[in-house]
C-alpha cells in the first residue's frame, strides 16, 4: 500500500550541532571508490543475482512518519541467503576511513560496489514503487533506485560510526532523496547440530548487535533498528536526514544491500 502523506522538503539547512567530520564522511568515501578497480562488474555478475519475487501487500512501519520506516519481509530468506552467496562468491574488500580527527566517520566494513540498472529495476518494482507512489518532494517523484548497488559485510567487532547520508545528484533532473538498507542477515537462530566436534564458523551464528540507531536533538535516541533478515530499512537523507551509526557487531556476520530512492 501507498504511503498518504506528502513530504515537502526545506531548502538546504545549515546542519546545527553536527559536526563537519559527519557531514562529509559519505561524500569523501564515495570520490575516492569512484573508479576502484576492485568494483565488480555488473556483466559478469547478472547471472549471480537472486530471482527475486514481487511481493503484495507490503506494510510500513513508520518510526518517524515517513522520514524514517521499516517494511518487514520485502525479501525472502532464500532471497537473502542467496544475494549473501552472490556476494561472498563476487569478493568483498575492505572500507576504512581517515576517522574523525582527519574529517571523517569511524568506519570499518568490507564492502563490494556494482552499477547494475537491471537489478536496481527488478528490486524496486519488487514492490518498493508502490509504497513510494504517493511521497514527493518539491514536487518531484520516486522513479527507482540508484543502479551503484553495494553490498556491506560487518564482521565481529567492525561498525560505522555516526555520520549522515548525502544526497546525490545523478544528472538528468535526477537526485537521491532516501537511502534504502535491505538486512541479509539477523534476527534468525541457525538449526540446532548435534555436532560438538566442528569448528566455529561466525557465518553460522545468529548475528548479534549490529543495530543502526538514528540520533535527534540533544543526542537522544530516535529509533534503534536491529538487522532482521529480509527487512528494508529507509531514510531521507540530505538536508532531512538523521544523525545515525552502525553499531558493533558482537557475533555473527552483518550483511546488508544498500541503494538510494532516486526522485525526478
Amino acid at each position: 500500500m501507498g504511503l498518504d502523506k506528502s513530504i515537502k522538503q526545506s531548502r538546504r539547512e545549515k546542519k546545527k550541532g553536527v559536526p563537519y567530520s559527519y557531514r562529509m564522511a559519505e561524500t569523501r568515501t564515495n570520490k575516492r571508490k569512484m573508479g576502484d578497480r576492485r568494483e565488480a562488474d555488473s556483466r559478469k555478475t547478472a547471472s549471480k543475482w537472486p530471482t527475486i519475487k514481487t511481493k503484495a501487500n507490503l506494510q510500513i512501519t513508520c518510526l518517524k512518519d515517513t522520514h524514517l520506516f521499516t517494511v518487514q519481509n520485502f525479501l525472502t530468506s532464500a532471497e537473502s541467503k542467496a544475494f549473501v552467496k552472490a556476494a561472498e562468491s563476487i569478493g568483498f574488500f575492505h572500507q576504512g576511513s581517515l576517522g574523525p580527527t582527519k574529517g571523517e566517520a569511524y568506519r570499518d566494513n568490507d564492502r563490494i560496489s556494482v552499477n547494475d540498472p537491471v537489478l536496481a529495476d527488478t528490486i524496486w518494482e519488487s514492490g518498493l514503487d508502490k509504497l513510494f507512489s504517493d511521497i514527493k518532494i518539491r514536487g518531484k517523484a520516486a522513479v527507482g533506485l540508484n543502479p551503484n548497488i553495494r553490498f556491506y559485510r560487518y564482521k565481529v567487532g567492525q561498525r560505522f560510526g555516526r555520520h549522515i547520508d548525502e544526497s546525490n545528484d545523478l544528472g538528468d533532473g535526477k537526485r537521491t532523496h532516501y537511502t534504502l538498507l535491505i538486512y541479509l542477515s539477523g534476527g534468525f537462530k541457525p538449526k540446532a547440530t548435534n555436532d560438538k566436534t566442528s569448528p566455529k564458523d561466525s557465518s553460522s551464528e545468529p548475528l548479534v548487535g549490529g543495530e543502526t540507531v538514528f540520533y535527534g536533538s540533544r543526542n537522544t535516541v530516535v529509533a534503534e533498528v536491529p538487522p532482521t533478515e529480509g527487512m528494508a530499512l529507509l531514510h531521507i537523507h540530505g538536508d532531512k536526514c538523521l544523525l545515525h551509526e552502525a553499531r558493533n557487531v558482537t557475533k555473527g556476520i552483518k550483511y546488508v544491500f544498500r541503494s538510494d530512492v532516486v526522485f525526478a
